[in-house]
């Protein structure tokens, strides 16, 4: 009976060991210290978004009057223009703490540590087991120090519960390929076990299924994990596996999304899992023709502040536009004439709209390679190899370097620096990818960051921001460059004995 008592506490040990291998001392200076990075972008910096008042109005409402919705026309109208999740927690966040931003910006401090937690698992998961400790370690250190993501805490924006979640999510579906008995048939399972794996896929579904309340896009990691769990049950005899495990993903993503789409079915007449594509209300008019033109040219993400988020609130100046936008003098001069016609009343009309629509098309005729590769591949390019400065007062501009410098140094060398720690983080990423190329998991962590990436090629404007949540990914990633490769990854299961002796007292 002793003996039994043991091995399970034991087990216990082993389990914490397995989560998070990090010392007591190493995890509470990481945190504090990035604690004060991110109290620091919060008091120094604190910056506003245009959406940040749709959020904070559909809390208020909520909170306050019991309607998800905004005012229209003094009218207060339900909507279902934003997902529910962030405003959710902007009203929970108000109803213990007041109507104070300050407030909501520490949660979110506390709330992206947790983040810097499961990054540090995530590393844990993918090292040797001899490594774990070392690997864990690093990625706790890198992502609470990282500035990229600490500087979300600082502004009302989904960011930082997005980045928490998906980061949850993915740690979950790490953990579950590193797991070898998911390998075994469901066929070959007890009444009990069958359950218990229906549960485990379910729950998988669900943290996913959160995450879409706080982001539309969520789903995009179910894509990850289904082609991961593809790529490991190829075999035809491996297919009742994958198609139990998909089912009950998807049964736990729509159990927490059915009750968001009852209330759109009965409160607006109509069933929507997800929130429109351009967060329109019902009636509004979306320029699709425009926002087709400008796909075949808009590579920077500065382009969005000169036109696409000025469409009916300020005039498009055609001297504004970067020359990529005209094929030649002609079309330079038919693209100025539907500016000007659309500058008069500041409306992008049907008739109008449909005119640019023409234009994207036969733009997009003339040079098919340059709409549907070329432009996306730039858009990736601008999404990842950026300075990240979009919340902070500095331009991100470096050329022409000299007259940069000498005109503002300071900004030259905030966005140099940024741009050098992007660089960084990506190659350490690239760099531990490769020490781990062998551990299943690794698919899903690539599959996501592609999937999401291509998705990002195809919005309106190009919006860095967007790739934020594959951040503590990237970091997990990039601590595994330290590790020294092992002859056989096989050794970073569960039982592996060498974490046993770790001289350092484990966090579970």
């Amino acid at each position: 009976m002793g003996t039994k008592f043991a091995s399970t506490d034991d087990s216990s040990i082993r389990t914490a060991r397995n989560f998070l291998p990090v010392s007591y001392i190493q995890l509470g200076a990481a945190l504090l210290i990035g604690f004060a990075l991110r109290l620091f972008f919060i008091f120094k910096f604190a910056p506003y978004s245009g959406d940040t008042k749709f959020y904070e109005e559909l809390a208020r409402n909520w909170l306050y009057h019991g309607v998800y919705g905004l005012f229209v026309r003094g009218q207060l109208s339900p909507v279902d223009m934003r997902m529910p999740g962030y405003p959710a927690f902007l009203a929970a966040v108000y109803a213990v703490f007041g109507r104070s931003d300050k407030a909501v910006m520490i949660v979110q401090a506390v709330i992206d540590l947790g983040t810097c937690v499961l990054a540090a698992a995530i590393a844990a998961c993918l090292a040797p087991a001899s490594r774990r400790r070392f690997a864990a370690t690093g990625a706790l250190w890198l992502a609470a120090l990282c500035p990229f993501t600490a500087n979300y805490s600082a502004i009302v924006l989904t960011e930082v519960l997005a980045t928490f979640l998906t980061t949850l999510a993915l740690l979950f579906f790490v953990r579950v390929l590193d797991d070898r008995s998911i390998e075994v048939p469901p066929r070959a399972l007890e009444r009990r076990a069958l359950l218990y794996r229906a549960g485990l896929w379910m729950g998988g579904g669900l943290i996913i299924g959160i995450g879409t309340l706080v982001r539309p896009e969520a789903p995009l990691l179910l894509v990850a994990a289904v082609f991961a769990l593809s790529v490991r049950s190829w075999r035809r005899a491996d297919w009742s596996r994958l198609a139990l495990a998909v089912s009950w993903i998807v049964a736990g993503l729509l159990l927490v999304l059915a009750p968001w789409a009852a209330r759109n079915a009965i409160t607006l007449g109509r069933i929507e899992f997800l929130a429109p594509r351009y967060a329109e209300t019902k009636g509004d008019y979306i320029p699709r023709g425009f926002y087709e033109w400008t796909r075949t040219w808009m590579v920077q993400f500065g382009d969005a502040y000169v036109v696409t988020w000025k469409l009916e609130k300020a005039p498009i100046r055609i001297e504004t536009l970067p020359g990529s936008a005209f094929d030649s003098a002609a079309e330079r001069a038919r693209v100025e004439s539907l500016l000007n016609r659309y500058n008069n009343e500041l409306n992008m009309s049907p008739v109008l709209d449909h005119e640019f629509a023409l234009l994207a098309r036969e733009r997009a005729a003339r040079h098919p390679m340059r709409t549907y590769f070329l432009i996306p591949v730039y858009r990736a390019w601008m999404i990842w190899f950026t300075p990240r400065i979009e919340l902070l007062p500095y331009s991100g501009k470096l050329w022409p370097p000299e007259e940069r410098w000498r005109g503002n140094p300071t900004d030259f060398d905030v966005t140099l620096a940024f741009g050098i720690l992007n660089c960084v983080y990506l190659v350490l990423a690239f760099v531990g990818a490769w020490r781990c190329r062998r551990h299943p998991a690794l698919v899903l962590l690539i599959a996501f960051i592609v999937v999401r990436t291509a998705l990002l090629t195809q919005l309106q404007t190009v919006e860095p921001r967007y790739v934020i949540v594959c951040f503590p990914a990237i970091l997990a990633l990039g601590a595994l460059a330290f590790t020294v490769r092992q002859r056989d990854t096989a050794d970073a299961g569960p039982q592996a004995p060498a974490l046993a002796h770790a001289d350092s007292q484990p966090i579970g």
